[in-house]
C-alpha cells in the first residue's frame, strides 16, 4: 500500500501497528492521487477548510500546521524561519482510498467501480515490497547549542517563578542541510524501530513527513469527540520486573501526574467552548500504556459537540494541542516564539483525515522526520516540558537521547 501510494505526488499512509484501541478504525489506511486540494496559511484557514468540506462533502486528508496558532490567536506571529515548508494547512481529496482492518482490504474512490477497484488491488500486489537505499545524511546540527538551550531553560523557569505560566513545551530543531534520503527507506526504519499507533508517511509533492508518533490530538465519531493528551514518560526495560517496576512508578509520580492534570484541564477547556453544557468529561485519568520504548500516561478527554457547531470549530477551538503548547495557552505561544529559534511548521501540528459525515481524526506529529527534496533539508525537532522544577541539564539530555534515537534512522 504504502509503495503503491508514493507513485503519486501526493499521498497519506496512516498506521496504527495493531495496537489496541476502542477508538481506532482502521488498522492501516491510505489515500492517493489528488482530485483537488486546498492550501493555505494562517488568516482563514479554518474557514477555508470548511468552505472545501462543504462544496463537496467527500474524504479529506491532510494536516495542520503549528504555526495556525496565529490564526486561532490573531495576536501571535511566526517570525523564524523554515526550510520545509509545508504550507500551514494543507487538504486533498483522494482518488482512491484503501482500507485495510482485519486482514481485509477495502478500496473505494470517486467513481470507481468494482473493476476500477480490482485494478488498483492488482496494482498494490504487484509493487515491490523492499525499498531503495539512501546515502547517509551528512553530520546534523542545531538552532540552539547547549550553552544557549540552558540559558532559555531557566529563563522559562523565570517566567513560571512571575507567574507568567505552569508549563511549557519547548523545542529545539535539529536539522541537516544536503541531505539526500529516501523517504520511503525512513519511514520503514522509524516504523520498524519505533512502531506507533498513529505512524504516518505524507507526502506532498517534494516535501515529506515521516512520523511514528503516539498521541492523538483529537477525534470525531458521531456524537462522540475525544482527546488523549500524553504527559508523562519512562523508559522500558527488557527484564519484565525492572519494566513493571518502571510502569509503577510512572503511574506514583506526583511530578508527572501534575503536568497531565494540568494538560488535562486545559483540553477540558478547549473542548468546552464548543461541548453541550455538562458533556465534557475525563473517562480515564493518568492511564499507563506501554510502547516499544517507552511507558507513557495518557488521559482521554470527551465531549459532545452542541447542535449545529462545524466540525472546523472544534478543532480551531482545540488547536494547537495543549500537550505540544503548554498553561495557559496563550501566554506560553507567545514565549515558545521568544525562545525557539526556528519555526515548528508541521511539527507538533496535526496529520490525519474528515469523513464524508464530517468526523474526523487527527494525530500529534511529534518523533517525526520531516524533509524537502527540493532543497535537501532535513529537520527532526525534539523538545520537552519546562516547570519550575526541571532540571535544565536533565532536559538537555532528554532532547539529546530523542534527537539520537533519530539519528539511527539516519544512519
Amino acid at each position: 500500500m504504502l509503495n503503491l501510494g508514493n507513485t503519486f505526488n501526493i499521498c497519506c499512509f496512516l498506521d496504527n501497528n495493531n495496537y489496541a484501541s476502542i477508538y481506532h478504525q482502521n488498522e492501516a489506511i491510505l489515500a492517493a492521487d489528488a482530485l483537488d486540494t486546498l492550501s493555505c496559511n494562517a488568516g482563514n484557514a479554518f474557514s477555508a477548510l470548511q468552505q472545501y468540506y462543504d462544496k463537496q462533502p467527500d474524504w479529506l486528508f491532510g494536516h495542520l500546521g503549528y504555526d495556525l496558532k496565529n490564526e486561532t490567536f490573531n495576536s501571535l506571529q511566526s517570525l523564524h524561519p523554515d526550510h520545509i515548508n509545508f504550507p500551514d494547512l494543507f487538504f486533498f481529496r483522494p482518488r482512491f482510498i484503501m482500507q485495510l482492518e482485519q486482514g481485509r482490504v477495502r478500496i473505494g474512490g470517486w467513481n470507481l467501480d468494482h473493476a476500477g477497484a480490482a485494478l488498483i488491488y492488482d496494482q498494490c500486489a504487484a509493487m515491490p515490497v523492499s525499498h531503495s537505499a539512501h546515502r547517509s545524511a551528512p553530520a546534523s546540527a542545531a538552532y540552539l547549542d547547549k550553552e544557549a538551550y540552558l540559558e532559555s531553560v531557566r529563563a522559562l523557569q523565570r517566567h513560571i517563578l512571575r507567574g507568567d505560566c505552569y508549563e511549557v513545551n519547548f523545542c529545539r530543531e535539529n536539522y541537516i542541510t544536503d541531505a539526500v534520503v529516501n523517504p520511503l527507506t525512513l519511514f520503514q526504519r522509524l516504523n520498524t524501530l519505533s512502531p506507533a499507533p498513529f505512524a504516518a508517511y505524507y507526502r506532498v509533492n517534494d516535501k515529506y513527513l515521516v512520523c511514528s508518533s503516539p498521541e492523538r490530538f483529537v477525534q470525531k465519531k458521531g456524537p462522540l469527540v475525544i482527546s488523549q493528551p500524553i504527559k508523562g514518560t519512562i523508559r522500558r526495560e527488557e527484564d519484565a520486573a525492572a519494566d513493571a517496576f518502571n510502569r509503577l512508578a510512572l503511574q506514583q509520580n506526583s511530578k508527572e501526574r501534575a503536568e497531565n492534570v494540568m494538560v488535562v484541564d486545559l483540553v477540558r477547556n478547549d473542548l468546552s467552548h464548543t461541548a453541550s453544557p455538562g458533556s465534557v468529561k475525563v473517562t480515564e485519568l493518568f492511564g499507563i500504556y506501554s510502547f516499544a520504548h517507552v511507558h507513557h500516561m495518557i488521559s482521554t478527554v470527551t465531549a459532545i459537540p452542541e447542535a449545529g457547531v462545524p466540525f472546523t470549530e472544534i478543532i480551531r477551538q482545540a488547536f494547537p494541542m495543549g500537550s505540544m503548547t503548554g498553561a495557559p495557552k496563550l501566554r506560553v505561544l507567545q514565549l515558545i516564539e521568544e525562545y525557539e529559534k526556528s519555526r515548528r511548521g508541521l511539527f507538533s501540528g496535526a496529520l490525519g483525515y474528515i469523513t464524508p459525515e464530517g468526523d474526523f481524526d487527527f494525530n500529534v506529529v511529534i518523533r517525526s522526520i520531516l524533509y524537502n527534496e527540493e532543497n535537501r533539508y532535513l529537520s527532526f525537532p525534539t523538545g520537552s516540558a519546562i516547570t519550575y522544577y526541571a532540571d535544565p541539564g536533565k532536559e538537555w539530555e532528554e532532547c539529546l537521547l530523542k534527537a539520537a534515537s533519530m539519528k539511527k534512522i539516519l544512519e
